[in-house]
């Protein structure tokens, strides 16, 4: 705390509640809201895709309490890497910190990856026609217009290299334009969004919603309440960035009001967006349609005279993916910032720069590490390992809320988790269940990457430790 309150040497102050808000709804609305919809609607739960959505907010807001309580308390960077530190050791920490990877670094790739192929739709669909092999990795199959244009395999995929190098020079120059920027095309995708709700409740067909709750005798065997449950394990995706406004919380001017606001404000907001979208798009079109498509949106559109949507939905998912991934590089140098700062990594990663107050250093080697897998990694796999990574984040945090009240109950906490130990307690219990929800090959690569995180800290963290160092 002593460490982060002197900004002559540290991260500079700049952030206000508005733009923690912002930050948090340019990570959490992405990929999720324009493509899970529908696949949770058609496979799971039908109309009743709203209610999925409403449950997985639920779980999100047992660990966003926690994850508020936490960053009033303790205002510093590094998200529940800190928090773990404060409350669970050193070892537990390093565990967290080195599972946030699979969540920043790695979601910033794939949603990078997610980016070229929406651009090169877009420039296709105009009449553009770009060198596609230059935007596709060697072992990935590109289907554009639907597969009306398909590589099968490329050389490199350079867009995804290009935007994850110029966002991560945006944070280097700094947060205050890097939270304007954030800003921009957070306004930009909420208002296509709005938009979308708009125009499309003078087009719902109300036949679409009956049944609301479709019986267990679908397809997939995955409806009624069952179903819905089933759905909310697909859509909690869709939440996942949250918690990246806490990674921030060294840069905001009033921590113990401004973070609370920041997280609980956003998750609040992209809830009810959700919520509205959803009701809005199984009304256009009936759920049975969503079966298999990519873009449900653009078919949803589809059912009103204003086609020209469609376009705006695709822009709107750049922007979207912009910030997320603007937001996940900014996580993820945060933490790595904390974690050099306590000896677990070499001081490279707690340098700060002279001018601009950021850890540029850190910066550029996520520059190159995350091209690397968005260039040459086909990372369609990886979405899964970025979810397991965030649950495990979420599942710390609310212990280690209960750890905190009976190790330090007389700290002073500006924002207190309500009911504990049941907030926290619910908390895990849904993570856990989200998390069982995964295939195995997820669980075997999370235990493989651990076992080299653990080798990494035995080799060099535990002996360049402060914590050690202060033993001896």
């Amino acid at each position: 705390m002593s460490e982060a309150s002197d900004e002559e040497k540290g991260l500079k102050r700049t952030l206000t509640a508005k733009s923690l808000i912002a930050l948090g709804i340019g990570a959490i609305i992405g990929a999720g809201l324009f493509s899970l919809t529908g696949i949770a609607a058609a496979e799971n739960a039908g109309p009743a895709v709203t209610i999925s959505f409403l449950i997985a907010a639920v779980g999100c807001a047992f660990a966003g309490l926690c994850y508020a309580e936490f960053a009033s308390m303790i205002p510093v960077a590094g998200s529940a890497y800190t928090y773990s530190y404060a409350t669970l050791g050193e070892f537990l920490a390093w565990i967290i910190g080195w599972d946030l990877v699979l969540e920043y670094a790695l979601g910033a790739a794939t949603v990078a990856v997610s980016w070229s192929r929406y651009l090169a739709e877009f420039l296709l669909k105009h009449g553009i026609n770009p060198p596609l092999q230059f935007f596709c990795s060697p072992w990935e199959k590109l289907s554009l217009l639907n597969g009306s244009v398909v590589i099968d395999g490329g050389v490199i995929n350079l867009p995804a290299i290009f935007i994850v190098f110029l966002l991560s020079f945006i944070l280097i120059r700094g947060t205050k334009g890097s939270a304007l920027m954030n800003g921009i095309l957070v306004a930009l995708k909420i208002a296509v969004v709005l938009i979308f709700i708009a125009v499309g409740f003078g087009y719902i067909d109300n036949a679409n919603y009956t049944p609301y709750i479709p019986d267990n005798t679908g397809e997939f065997g995955h409806f009624g309440w069952s179903g819905i449950l089933r759905g909310a394990a697909v859509v909690f995706f869709a939440f996942i960035g949250f918690d990246a406004v806490s990674t921030a919380a060294q840069e905001a001017k009033d921590p113990q009001r401004a973070m609370p606001i920041g997280i609980l404000g956003s998750l609040a907001i992209c809830t009810v967006l959700y919520i509205l979208f959803a009701h809005v798009m199984t009304g256009l079109a009936n759920y049975k349609e969503f079966m298999g498509d990519a873009k449900p949106v653009a078919t949803a559109i589809g059912k009103t005279p204003y086609l020209w949507l469609q376009d705006g939905i695709i822009i709107a998912i750049l922007a979207g993916y912009t910030s997320v991934i603007l937001v996940m590089l900014m996580g993820q140098s945060r933490v790595f910032y904390s974690m050099s700062r306590d000896g677990l990594l070499p001081k490279v990663f707690g340098e700060v720069h002279s001018k601009f107050r950021t850890p540029w250093k850190t910066n550029i080697f996520f520059a190159f590490f995350v091209s690397i897998f968005a260039g040459f990694v086909p990372v369609s796999d990886l979405g899964h390992m970025v979810s397991i990574g965030t649950l495990l984040a979420f599942v710390l945090v609310c212990i280690g809320i209960m750890v905190l009240r009976k190790t330090m109950p007389d700290v002073a906490r500006p924002f207190k988790t309500p009911l504990v130990p049941l907030v926290p307690i619910l908390g895990i219990l849904i993570c856990v269940f989200m998390m069982a929800s995964l295939p195995l090959e997820t669980w075997i690569r999370l235990a493989v990457w651990m076992a080299i995180g653990i080798v990494l800290y035995y080799i060099y963290g535990r002996r360049n430790s402060k914590l050690t160092g202060d033993k001896k």
